[in-house]
């Protein structure tokens, strides 16, 4: 049974941090591409986030300069530093796990596992 669980959401101001972390299990971790997406009330989910196994990584565009994703295979762990944090980055935070081929970024649809989401809010 496939396990992602996150943690290190909650409540920041303007211009904090945070770091979420996400812990697989029962999944071959390495052979996956990781990713973080996010979903704001009344929009679509959208990628933050992905890294491959080989370590390729792609941000979006409103993550550039600010979001750090890195994934440590030993430990199951992907993560995501998030710096710089505005009220727009405020949404429900996904752990997703997927294996190519997918497009560039993955649509929802071709994530193989996603975490139960946790909730990031940026209050100016």
């Amino acid at each position: 049974q496939v396990q992602l669980v996150e943690s290190g959401g909650g409540l920041v101001q303007a211009g904090g941090s945070l770091r979420l972390s996400c812990v697989a299990s029962g999944i071959m971790f390495r052979s996956y591409s990781w990713a973080w997406y996010r979903q704001a009330p009344g929009k679509q989910r959208e990628l933050v986030a992905i890294i491959s196994s080989g370590g390729t990584i792609n941000y979006a565009d409103s993550a550039k300069g600010r979001v750090t994703i890195s994934r440590d295979n030993a430990k199951s762990t992907v993560s995501l530093q998030m710096n710089s944090m505005a009220p727009e980055d405020t949404a429900i935070y996904y752990c997703a796990a997927t294996e190519p081929p997918y497009s560039n970024p993955p649509l929802p649809k071709q994530i193989d596992y996603w975490g139960q989401g946790t909730q990031v809010t940026v209050s100016s």
